[in-house]
Parts: structure tokens; C-alpha cells; sequence
């Protein structure tokens, strides 16, 4: 029952193995065949998305591979491959079969309902296509990959046992202020390590997309970049607006959160290692014993919610899709990768045994289910979500979840309290992304900058939205060096204001889904399922909630979790 019976193939061969001189006549095919009719025209580009699907899952194992052992060179090189010898020959390729579909007779009368999203993507990347760009794509992607290598290579050592980042970071939570003091600057001191390192890798990413965006006539990358993502609903202008409401109507809350934190401590003030710790003066929760107990008690919750659901996640198991606790070598963060032929994806993180590992995995939960229900569409491109969609699964389940976390809590005290914390982590993924995106803003618009006017300008936007409410004092260089833990910085520019996007999306989610269980989770299920084939504003209303980031929409929703919050008292 739990096993994946991969899509059978009806263009390409069933054993096709990803090399260029087997892949070329494929694109050659596609290239000269004569399309005499829409329904040929169809057939084409079904024939041609099923090739897409192949390459796209070959490259997602290859990097899989390469994250779970970045010390693994075979793996490495097996990743550049793909990046070095197969993207560089497929980009002008693609572009050419575009060219093919946009300029053919009978694109007119495809389904206009069906392909408007899919045509528009399409003309957008014709548009942007730049042959001398191609280089330079490759370039990032190879270097883009040392982030990880850098970061996955990061351990310390705390009472004479070596530990992970990620693991150390429990040490946080402990109520002995001594102790998280000696992690925070242990941890610390290990990123200062490598910070030069970062910084002329980081140096050497913007110029690279600086080149990027001027070889396609952009003034800055930023620009680019937002026409790169599709981004058709909102402009960087609207982001600034985004960042003044969350500092207007977010961070006084949270300055409000820190305040009784700092008292319920007993503290004349909060310092950085202060602020995962808490309150109530207990040990840090433990939802779970280990990875394979995370991923049991995850199938017991998504079951509850639905057996639908909990029955995907099984699937993920049974198949072995999942690496979720953190070991040496292993690259930092956690993601859901489709694979886009088998229809499941691969479930990746660094579990630690804490709270915050259990919101991450029904995170990547959400764009598991996610996965799973677009894996039938009929084109692949049909399934690659915008971001603001693509994080609207994941984020509304962190929330949709919640009233099935007595899986992970035998003691009521321990639910309400990961629930508050939940909570107030929410209300933290807004001012966070506010600074990510703000950032990203400054660095893209002064192209020309160095490593001390980044580090500067990182510390006057940050300290706008409150520095994590903590005393920073004889700590500078740490502060300004904390956006380096951002792997979307480095890997993946520009994507990071989704997160707030879909998080006020997922507030809305989840205040439909506490009114009405069953219609507010029938209307999430139905959004996610229509993949990208609607515009953004159209999935948001099949969800029942409106695609709006406005100062008023940003209080109201505020409002709601502030109220939620004070129920859990």
C-alpha cells in the first residue's frame, strides 16, 4: 500500500540516464517536430514537460545526496556535473522550445482558463533569457554550494562533547544563565570563524548577480529579480510599505512580549542568549525522543487532522524519505524537495529533540501534502508554486496542527506552553523577514558595497525592528554578523518577504480553520491542489482568505493571535 509507483513514461525512455549525448536527441525531437494542430500542440508540450519532470528529480537526488554528506566529494561532484555540463546545455535549448510554443499558430486555441498562468510564466522568461547569462548561472550554482560545505563543516565543543550548531543551540534553552551564556559566545565564536570567508564568498555572489541583472538590461539585480520570480502582484515599493506596517504594528507587541519575558526572568535586561529560554523557569520541551519518534508522532498528528493526510506522510516513510537529526556534515536548515516524477517528496532538516524541530516538520509536512496533491496535474510547470503559495501550505499547517499536538505532549502544561510559543514565534517570523527582505533591498541597490558597509547597514535595519529585543552591548561583532546564519542570503536571493506574505495568509487559515474545521481545512486542501494553474489573488481566495498585506489586514490578524495568546493564559 505505502509503496510509490513512479509515473510511467510515454516520451522518454524508462531507464534514461542523465548524460548529455542521451539527452541532446531528446531536445532535437522537441526542436523539429511539426505541430499541425492545438491537440498536437498539447501532446508537444506534455511530451516535453515528462522530459523536465526527468531532469528536474535527477538534479533534486543529486543535491539531496550532496546536503545529507556535504563531506562526501563523489556527491559534490556529482552535483557540479549537473550544474556545469547539463544546465548550461539545456538553458539556451529551453529557451528555443519557448520560443517554439509562443510563436506556433495554435497557442491561440489552447484553454485560455487553463494556460493563461503557464503562457505568462513563459513569455516572462523569453524575456529575460540572456545567452551570455548562461555562464554565470552556472558560476552561482557552484558557488552558491559552498555555503554549505562552509556551514555543514561548523561544530563545537561544549563540556568536552562536540556538537553540531544546531545541537549546541539546546544549550539555550537551559534555565542556568551561565550555561547559555557559554553556548551563545561558543557558537558564536565559531561563526566569527569562518565570517571572512563568507563575506568573500557573499562578495562574489552579488557581483555575479549584479552581472546578471545588467547583461538583461536591469539597473540592479533587485529589479531582476522580481521580474525573475513572477513576482506579477506586488513591487518593491509594496515591500517597504510591508516593513513599515510590521514595525509599526508588530514590533510593539513583540517589545511588549520581551518586557514580560525580561521581568518573568528577573533580569535588569534581556542579552541574546536570554531569549529561547523559558519563562516559567522549567526545562526546555522535549516533543519527541529521537528522529524516528519525530516522524511517527508527525503521521499520529497528520492523521488526526485527516487520515488522508497522515496516510502521505507513511508513504514518505515507507520509502525512506526523510533524513530529519543533525549530524556532522550534514548541511545546516531543512527543506521539502519535490521529486517530480515519483510525485513525493523528500523530507530534509536537523532535529535537535526541541520545539522549534517539531514546527519545522510540520512545516515541511505542509509542502509534503503540498507535493502530493499536485503530483497528478497534468504539466510539471503546473506544479512550481510561487513562493507566497508554495509557504502558505507549510506555514498554515504549523498552525492547522497545533490542536493535535497532545501526540507530542502527554502533560496539558506542556501543550499550552509549545502552543504559546508557537504563537509568539509567529508573531517573530514577521519582523525577521522584514529585516531578511530589507536587507536584500540595501545590498542589491548598492551593488558597489563592502563587507563593513553591509555589516553596518545589517545593524541599522535590524535594530529597527528591534534586534531580537536584546542588549547587544560588547557584542558588536557578533551582531553584525548574524544575518551569515541566513542560508537564503547566500542560495536562494530574494526569497524571503514570502514568508511574511504566507504567514499573515496562514493566520487567516487558521482563523477560518477554528471557526469551521472542516470547510477551513476542505479550502486549504483545495488551494494547495490547484498548483499554479490560477494567479496568486484567485489560490488565496480558494483558501477563503484574501491576498493582502496592508497595515490594517497585518493588525487585524495581529489582533487575532494576541487574542489566542491571552486564551492560553
Amino acid at each position: 500500500m505505502n509503496t510509490i509507483i513512479k509515473k510511467q513514461r510515454t516520451y522518454i525512455p524508462q531507464n534514461l540516464e542523465i548524460k548529455w549525448e542521451n539527452l541532446s536527441p531528446i531536445f532535437e525531437e522537441l526542436q523539429n517536430r511539426t505541430i499541425n494542430s492545438a491537440a498536437e500542440l498539447e501532446q508537444w508540450l506534455k511530451d516535453k514537460s515528462e522530459l523536465e519532470a526527468a531532469l528536474e528529480e535527477d538534479f533534486a537526488w543529486r543535491y539531496i545526496k550532496m546536503s545529507c554528506d556535504t563531506a562526501n566529494e563523489q556527491l559534490v561532484t556529482d552535483f557540479q556535473y549537473f550544474a556545469t555540463e547539463i544546465e548550461p546545455k539545456i538553458a539556451p535549448l529551453a529557451n528555443e522550445l519557448n520560443k517554439k510554443l509562443v510563436e506556433n499558430p495554435y497557442v491561440d486555441e489552447l484553454d485560455e482558463q487553463k494556460y493563461f498562468v503557464y503562457l505568462r510564466g513563459v513569455r516572462k522568461a523569453l524575456e529575460l533569457f540572456r545567452e551570455e547569462n548562461i555562464p554565470l548561472f552556472t558560476e552561482l550554482q557552484v558557488k552558491q554550494q559552498k555555503y554549505q560545505g562552509i556551514t555543514g563543516a561548523m561544530s563545537v565543543t561544549i563540556n568536552d562533547q562536540e556538537y553540531t550548531l544546531e545541537q549546541a543551540s539546546n544549550f539555550l534553552k537551559d534555565t542556568d544563565r551561565n550555561v547559555r551564556q557559554q553556548a551563545w559566545e561558543t557558537i558564536q565564536q565559531r561563526r566569527l570563524v569562518d565570517k571572512d570567508q563568507l563575506n568573500i564568498l557573499f562578495d562574489e555572489l552579488v557581483k555575479l548577480r549584479h552581472q546578471v541583472a545588467l547583461n538583461a538590461g536591469f539597473e540592479n539585480y533587485r529589479d531582476y529579480m522580481f521580474q525573475a520570480l513572477g513576482r506579477f502582484d506586488y513591487t518593491p515599493r509594496d515591500c517597504y510599505k510591508f516593513a513599515e506596517a510590521i514595525e509599526q504594528e508588530i514590533v510593539p507587541i513583540l517589545k511588549e512580549q520581551a518586557e514580560k519575558r525580561q521581568q518573568a526572568l528577573g533580569l535588569a535586561e534581556l542579552k541574546p542568549w536570554d531569549l529561547e529560554v523559558s519563562t516559567t523557569g522549567k526545562p526546555a520541551l522535549k516533543p519527541f525522543q529521537n528522529g524516528a519518534d519525530l516522524i511517527d508522532k508527525s503521521i499520529a498528528c497528520f492523521n488526526q487532522i485527516d487520515a488522508a493526510l497522515g496516510e502521505k506522510l507513511a508513504i514518505m516513510k515507507a520509502n525512506n524519505l526523510f533524513d530529519v537529526e543533525s549530524r556532522m556534515g550534514k548541511a545546516p536548515g531543512g527543506y521539502n524537495y519535490p521529486l517530480a516524477e515519483t510525485g513525493a517528496p523528500f523530507i530534509f532538516m536537523n532535529s535537535a529533540n526541541s520545539l522549534r524541530d517539531l514546527t519545522t516538520m510540520v512545516h515541511e509536512g505542509g509542502h509534503a501534502i503540498h507535493t502530493f496533491l499536485t503530483a497528478n496535474l497534468e504539466l510539471n510547470d503546473f506544479k512550481h508554486c510561487p513562493s507566497e503559495v508554495a509557504e502558505l501550505a507549510s506555514m498554515s499547517m504549523e498552525l492547522i496542527s497545533m490542536d493535535q499536538w497532545s501526540v507530542y505532549f502527554d502533560k496539558e502544561e506542556d501543550l499550552i506552553r509549545a502552543k504559546k510559543e508557537q504563537l509568539v514565534d509567529v508573531l517573530k517570523t514577521l519582523p525577521w523577514v522584514a529585516v531578511i527582505d530589507q536587507f536584500q533591498h540595501w545590498i542589491y541597490t548598492n551593488p558597489e558595497h563592502n563587507a563593513a558597509d553591509r555589516e553596518e547597514a545589517f545593524k541599522q535595519i535590524y535594530t529597527r525592528f528591534g534586534a531580537g529585543f536584546a542588549d547587544w552591548t560588547d557584542f558588536e561583532q557578533q551582531f553584525g554578523n548574524v544575518w551569515q546564519k541566513q542560508l537564503h542570503l547566500f542560495e536562494v536571493p530574494f526569497y524571503y518577504i514570502e514568508y511574511a506574505i504566507a504567514q499573515l495568509g496562514a493566520i487567516a487559515v487558521w482563523k477560518n480553520y477554528k471557526e469551521n474545521p472542516e470547510q477551513g481545512l476542505q479550502q486549504y486542501l483545495d488551494a494547495l491542489a490547484l498548483g499554479y494553474t490560477k494567479p496568486m489573488n484567485e489560490i488565496y481566495e480558494t483558501a477563503g482568505i484574501k491576498f493582502d498585506f496592508s497595515a490594517e489586514y497585518i493588525k487585524e490578524l495581529a489582533g487575532f493571535v494576541k487574542e489566542e495568546l491571552e486564551k492560553l493564559g
